[in-house]
Parts: structure tokens; sequence; C-alpha cells
């Protein structure tokens, strides 16, 4: 299980750094297709971890989600400078706004009795801001500068959300595993300890502080106070992310989402960290 983690975690991370490196500006295809996929692996598990209780027209979550991701890159397209005036917020607040129309018409074009229908359009809205605007967050913080200075600026801060997060999540998992002996979520993940979220905190600190001093630009200036505000408040949110997916699939009576990335089940179970964290990481950032 271990040596499985190490390379996929290794392949992962190879893959990450190849779409920071390469990926050209304004458009930055590379990251859209990543978060596009992503996005819609993570509704396929959430879709098939709902089923067959509480079904949802899987059509609308797929379309919710490539509404909502592709709506970070309208505001910055080079060709249509009209698109770009009310800002990328705007555009991602009106998806949002549509899918929970839709959601409500769907409803009311299908309904045959009553019983499901209002929990049916909260699943997809909760869906949608689930896997279609937390990865905004992250979507944005490519553009934090401006198209010119993105590059460097940009880079930076994805590679900030990306391995403080994961890193701490690296960091509680193996001090867990030597030192864990306080259960922190007995019920909901009995494997997390104390001690393993005080070594991932450390982690996310010192992740946060080698890529600020050594990473493309220092985006939090050098400072120390700044570095360690964002590696503990960043990691913290990388923990409930984690623990937020935990109490889907628990409720959902699953181990892992799927097993489709070897050593660590499905992709939630990757970016769960992430989607919490990116926020958390614009808010510090912006």
């Amino acid at each position: 299980m271990l040596r499985t983690r190490l390379w996929m975690g290794a392949v992962l991370i190879a893959l990450v750094v190849s779409v920071l490196g390469v990926d050209p500006s304004p458009w930055f295809p590379f990251l859209f297709l990543l978060l596009l996929v992503l996005s819609l692996a993570g509704c396929h598990e959430l879709l098939q971890l709902l089923a067959p209780s509480r079904p949802l027209p899987g059509w609308l979550g797929y379309t919710a989600v490539t509404l909502l991701v592709t709506a970070n890159w309208l505001a910055h397209v080079p060709a249509a400078p009209a698109l770009a005036g009310p800002g990328p917020w705007f555009w991602v607040a009106s998806a949002f706004g549509v899918v929970v129309l839709a959601a409500f018409v769907v409803e009311m074009a299908t309904f045959q009795e009553p019983g499901g229908s209002v929990v049916r359009i909260a699943l997809v809205v909760w869906l949608a801001g689930y896997l279609g605007v937390l990865p905004s967050f992250f979507a944005q913080l490519r553009w934090l500068r401006g198209s010119e200075s993105a590059v460097g600026y940009g880079t930076a801060a994805l590679a900030l959300a990306i391995f403080v997060p994961k890193c701490g999540d690296i960091g509680a998992y193996f001090t867990g595993r030597w030192l864990g002996r306080h259960r922190m979520t007995p019920v909901l993940s009995p494997k997390k300890t104390w001690e393993g979220a005080l070594g991932g905190l450390a982690a996310s600190v010192l992740t946060a502080v080698g890529i600020d001093r050594w990473g493309p630009e220092p985006v939090l200036d050098g400072d120390l106070v700044r570095e360690v505000g964002f590696g503990a408040t960043v990691g913290v949110a990388g923990m409930l992310g984690d623990l937020a997916e935990s109490l889907i699939k628990r409720d959902c009576r699953q181990k892992d989402a799927s097993q489709v990335v070897p050593g660590f089940g499905g992709v939630l179970d990757v970016v769960d960290a992430i989607l919490f964290a990116a926020p958390v990481a614009y808010w510090w950032l912006q």
C-alpha cells in the first residue's frame, strides 16, 4: 500500500509540475483540461456514491460542473474583451445561478409524485458548489496579477494551493503512523490522530515557507509571519476538506470514492484537501 502511494504520488506530482511549468498564457489550456477532467471525474464519483438511494440526473450534474469550470475562463478570452468587463466572478456567479434555476426547471418538468424533488434540487446545488464553485477559487489563482505576470505569480500561487494542503496530508499520514496515539475523529475517520494533525500542520507551514522563498515568486513577500499564517490556515482547511470527503463517504457507506487512483482511492480522495484549501489560499493571496 505504501509503495503504491509513493509511486502514484510521484506520478501526480510530475503531472502537476508539468501543468504549472509549461502551460501557455493567457489561456492556460492545460490547467483548464486538468480542472475540467478532475471535476467531471469527481462528479461521476459523487453520482455513484449517491445512487441508488438518492439518484440524480447525471447529465445535469455533468453540465453544471462543466458550465462552472468553463465560466472561469470567459473573462480571460483575449479575442472577446467585452467578456472581461464584468470580471471572472460575475461569470462564475451567473453560471451558479443558471444551475440553481435549471435544477428547479428540471424537477418541474419531470414531476410525477411528491417525495424527492426538494432533495434532488438541494443535491444538484450542493454538487455544483462543491465541484464547481470551490474549484473556481483554485482556477482564479492563475490570474491574480493579470495575464502579463500570471506565469510567475500565478504559478507560485497555484503551487502553494496544491502542495501546502497535500504536503500537510503526507505529514499527517506519516506522523500518525509513527506517533499517532490519540484519535481525533473516532467515528468519522478513525485512523486520524491529533499527533498526525500536528505533524501535518508542521509540514504545511514548512511547505509554505519553502515555496514562497524558493519558488517562482515570493507571493507572501518572504514574510515569515505571513508564511506561517498561510501554511497553518491552508493546512487546517485541507484537513477539513479531507474530513468533509470522509463525511460524504461514511454517509454513503463507502470506504473510498472509487478505485481509479491506485493507492489513494478515487479522484475525490486526491483533491478533497485542495477543494477546501483553495478559497483560503485565494483570500490570502488576492
